[in-house]
């Protein structure tokens, strides 16, 4: 099959490399030519493990190329999938659809034969209809379906996430366009790949319905954290107890400093909005992210706290700055609020990110930024742990004690026993668990 990406952000550089490695000959498009360029230098704009070698493997094979031009791909093409961002609108939070819409309108005008126009962006509810119309009002003879294909990728291991989908969700009752999305994903399984085929309307709802539960999930453990501080409780064994009950499930049971990254807060805030146009009131969805707008601040308090209630003049040690392992990104990251907060109460902050420092200097400016985890602790009154990065799961803890001025560790992440740090000599505070002095 022949694919036009269109935008190669995270999900459109994700999913065309991986659509070429099935064998389909992908066409990524953007109108950055720094980022065209680069990538044909094989320079990778993202951080994603493996992305880079997948990229080099399919652009050798002549399965994948970029281009700043649309018109030719989007005329060879059998599908033509539109993976631009979807921002959150600034002033109301809904989520900015120009890139969409600018993108179906260029698209319109270079299509030939029967294509089939694939929303792969985030959209809210009613987006198909629109880019329909404007491809209709641009190209009154286009032969073309509008269908929605929303992506599931988690950062970090969104390569895994595309070759071994829990399901493809595809909103289109085109029979014609089935089939093209059929053959585009039968390189899944040998015997049936996992589509599910929906009205396209239910197809964009099912995305920000799946994004809004998994973000509820979040923000529900950690308020049962903070009650299991107060009560005595532990949240990691509590979390296990009810997780393996099949009908709640183990994931998205992580006690931390709140949710963040590229979808979650966007997401839910959007269909927030998208429910206000209706009439509709989604008071769970909105206590969830105002619950968890709260909590990264707070942690900014754990840590004073920690230090006997005053930062003033106290140097602070961060750990992890991305809003997850394995990525670079720094969207709605944790980190900003609770750094920002540190700086607030007057500490002066050091921190060291295995891969996210260069993104995060335009958010955090006024930080030090170091080389690795011992040389961020070095005379720091607390080392606090943000991002649960492998690299900061094996720290050597004497050698940890003996650079740092206080014993004092703020694990946001639970990555520690406190057993283990109470016998190494650490005052230690985790989320939703006991607290530890030395």
């Amino acid at each position: 099959m022949r694919i036009a990406m269109i935008g190669t952000g995270y999900v459109g550089l994700v999913s065309g490399a991986c659509f070429a490695d099935f064998g389909h000959d992908v066409t990524c498009v953007d109108k950055d030519e720094k980022k065209i360029a680069a990538l044909h230098r094989g320079e990778i704009p993202i951080y994603e493990p493996g992305l880079d070698e997948l990229v080099a493997t399919n652009v050798k094979a002549k399965r994948l190329d970029f281009t700043t031009d649309l018109s030719k791909p989007v005329a060879d093409a059998d599908a033509v999938f539109i993976a631009v961002g979807t921002p959150s609108r600034r002033g109301d939070g809904h989520a900015d659809l120009s890139y969409v819409y600018a993108a179906a309108k260029e698209i319109a005008q270079s299509l030939s034969g029967f294509t089939v126009v694939v929303t792969k962006s985030t959209v809210p509810v009613g987006t198909g209809d629109e880019v329909e119309r404007i491809i209709r009002e641009t190209n009154p003879n286009a032969d073309v379906v509008v269908a929605s294909n929303p992506e599931f990728l988690r950062e970090g291991a969104a390569i895994r996430d595309f070759k071994f989908p829990d399901r493809v969700v595809v909103g289109t009752s085109d029979e014609r366009a089935r089939k093209v999305m059929g053959d585009i994903y039968r390189p899944l399984s040998l015997n049936q790949a996992p589509l599910m085929f929906t009205a396209r309307r239910t197809a964009e709802m099912i995305k920000y319905a799946a994004n809004a539960f998994l973000a509820t999930k979040i923000t529900f453990i950690n308020e049962i954290a903070d009650l299991s501080e107060k009560v005595g409780a532990n949240v990691q064994e509590v979390a296990r107890g009810i997780g393996l009950d099949n009908r709640i499930g183990t994931k998205f049971l992580h006690a931390g400093p709140g949710f963040g990254g590229s979808c979650f807060p966007k997401d839910t805030k959007a269909l927030i909005k998208i429910a206000q146009d209706y009439d509709v009131s989604l008071r769970i969805v909105e206590s969830v992210l105002a619950v968890n707008e709260n909590r990264k601040r707070a942690m900014a308090r754990k840590v004073s706290q920690a230090l006997g209630g005053s930062l003033r003049g106290k140097t602070i040690a961060v750990l992890g700055l991305t809003f997850k392992p394995d990525t670079d990104d720094m969207r709605d990251a944790p980190s900003i609020p609770l750094v920002t907060g540190l700086i607030d109460m007057g500490a002066k902050v050091k921190a060291f990110d295995p891969v996210g420092m260069e993104q995060a200097k335009s958010e955090l400016p006024s930080i030090t930024y170091c080389e690795d985890a011992y040389s961020c602790a070095q005379g720091a009154d607390a080392l606090v742990v943000v991002t649960e990065w492998v690299q900061f799961r094996g720290l050597d803890l004497d050698r940890l004690k003996s650079v740092m001025a206080q014993p004092v560790v703020v694990d946001l992440r639970n990555i520690y026993s406190p057993e283990d740090m109470h016998a190494a000599g650490f005052t230690y505070e985790s989320v939703g668990r006991p607290s530890s002095q030395a």
